[in-house]
C-alpha cells in the first residue's frame, strides 16, 4: 500500500469521548469586564464591547477536544488562539463561560486543585523554550518531577525514558547553550511529557524554528503522537502545519471560531469567504482523501493497488498517475468499496476539477 500520510476522520474522532471543552467562553480585557457580560440578556457586539472600552480577545467560544486527537487551533496573528489555549488552561481566567477538564469545569476548582492538575495532567510547550541554563538536559527534564516531590532516583529514571524518546539520549548531560534550537525544542517536549499528562498544550512551538528543523520537529512530533496517542490542542499560523498534523482544525478570527472540521471540510467546504480565502493555496492533494476522489466499484476490474479511505491523495498521487490501471479504495475493516480512476486524480493536481 501507498505511503500513509492521513489523519484520523471527524467521524472517528466523535467516537471518542470529550476530553477538553469549552462552553461559551469569552476573554474581555478591561474593567468590570464580568459585569458587563453578567448584565446583558444576548451576545455583546464588538462595537458594544468596545464602546464600554473593553477589548474582546475570546468571543463565545465552544467546542470539543476528543481522547486521543490533535486539534489545532489556527488564526492570523491577534485572532485570539493564544489566549484562548491560555484559558483551556486556566493560566488566563475567562471572563464569563465553561472549561471542561475530563467532565469538570476547571473554573470551579481551586487554586491548589487546579495547580495539582497542571502538574499531573496537563504538558505545555510554548514558542520560547524557557530552559534553565545552569541545569541539564537531565535536569531540565526532570524539573517538573522534582516540583512534584518526586525521590531524585525516580524523576532521573523518568526523564532519562523521556529524554531517550525524543531522541536525545547521548546529550541528557549537555547544557542548553550547547544545543541547537531544534534540540532545545527537544527538550522542553521531553519536559512536558516527563509528567505524563493526560492533554497537552503546545502554542506555537516550532515557529521560532529554521523550515528544516521545523520539518523535523513536524515529524518528531507526529512520530510521538504514534506512540503515545496523547489529547493534543496545537496553535499555529501555519495553515501547511496545520493540515499536516491535525486531525481537526478550528480557524479562529476576531476572538471567534468561524469554522471547525478535519482539513478536508476546511478546504472543499469553507464556511465563510475568510476561510475560503485561508485555505486558498493550500495543495488539495494534501487534504483531499481517497473517500472524496472514489467511484463505484466495477464487475471485474483489476486494481494496481489498494489504499485506505482516509489516504489523503498526496501519498498515492505518483503511484496511480503512473499505473495503466485504478486503484481500489478500501474501509477500515479492508473491504473494497469503491475506486479510483487516475484521470480523476491527474484533474486534481492539474486545479482542473474541483473535489
Amino acid at each position: 500500500m501507498p505511503g500513509d500520510t492521513s489523519r484520523n476522520s471527524g467521524s472517528t474522532q466523535a467516537s471518542r469521548a470529550v476530553q477538553i471543552g469549552c462552553r461559551n467562553v469569552w476573554k474581555l480585557f478591561g474593567r468590570n469586564a464580568e459585569m458587563f457580560l453578567r448584565d446583558r440578556q444576548a451576545a455583546p457586539s464588538s462595537e458594544e464591547v468596545a464602546a464600554a472600552g473593553l477589548v474582546s480577545a475570546v468571543r463565545a467560544v465552544t467546542l470539543d477536544v476528543h481522547e486521543g486527537e490533535i486539534f489545532v487551533i489556527m488564526g492570523l496573528s491577534g485572532s485570539g488562539k493564544s489566549t484562548l489555549v491560555r484559558c483551556m488552561t486556566r493560566l488566563i481566567e475567562p471572563t464569563a463561560g465553561e472549561i471542561l477538564f475530563e467532565g469538570r469545569d476547571l473554573l470551579q476548582a481551586s487554586e491548589r486543585e487546579l495547580i495539582e492538575i497542571r502538574r499531573h495532567k496537563m504538558g505545555m510547550v510554548f514558542q520560547h523554550f524557557a530552559l534553565l541554563p545552569h541545569l541539564t538536559v537531565l535536569d531540565n527534564v526532570a524539573f517538573p518531577l522534582a516540583v512534584q516531590g518526586i525521590g531524585r532516583a525516580e524523576r532521573e529514571r523518568r526523564a532519562r525514558q523521556v529524554i531517550e524518546l525524543v531522541g536525545l539520549g547521548e546529550r541528557e548531560l549537555y547544557y542548553p547553550r550547547q544545543l541547537s534550537g531544534g534540540q532545545q525544542q527537544r527538550v522542553g517536549i521531553a519536559r512536558s511529557l516527563a509528567v505524563e499528562p493526560d492533554a497537552w498544550f503546545l502554542d506555537e512551538p516550532f515557529s521560532a524554528l529554521d523550515p528544516l528543523i521545523r520539518r523535523e520537529m513536524q515529524d518528531e512530533f507526529l512520530r510521538l503522537q504514534n506512540l503515545l496517542r496523547k489529547t493534543i490542542v496545537f496553535i499555529t499560523h501555519d495553515f501547511d502545519e496545520a493540515i499536516r498534523l491535525a486531525d481537526r482544525i478550528a480557524i479562529m478570527k476576531d476572538g471567534e471560531i468561524i469554522q471547525t472540521g478535519t482539513p478536508e471540510d476546511l478546504v472543499t467546504r469553507p464556511a465563510t469567504d475568510y476561510v475560503a480565502e485561508f485555505t486558498r493555496d493550500v495543495q488539495r492533494a494534501k487534504v483531499i482523501s481517497a473517500g472524496a476522489l472514489m467511484r463505484p466499484c466495477r464487475d471485474g476490474t483489476a486494481y494496481a493497488a489498494r489504499v485506505r479511505i482516509d489516504d489523503r491523495a498526496a501519498s498515492f498521487a505518483a503511484a496511480i498517475v503512473a499505473s495503466a490501471q485504478p486503484f481500489g479504495v478500501v474501509d477500515e475493516a479492508g473491504t473494497l468499496i469503491g475506486e479510483i480512476q487516475r484521470d480523476v486524480v491527474i484533474d486534481l493536481l492539474a486545479g482542473r476539477k474541483a473535489t
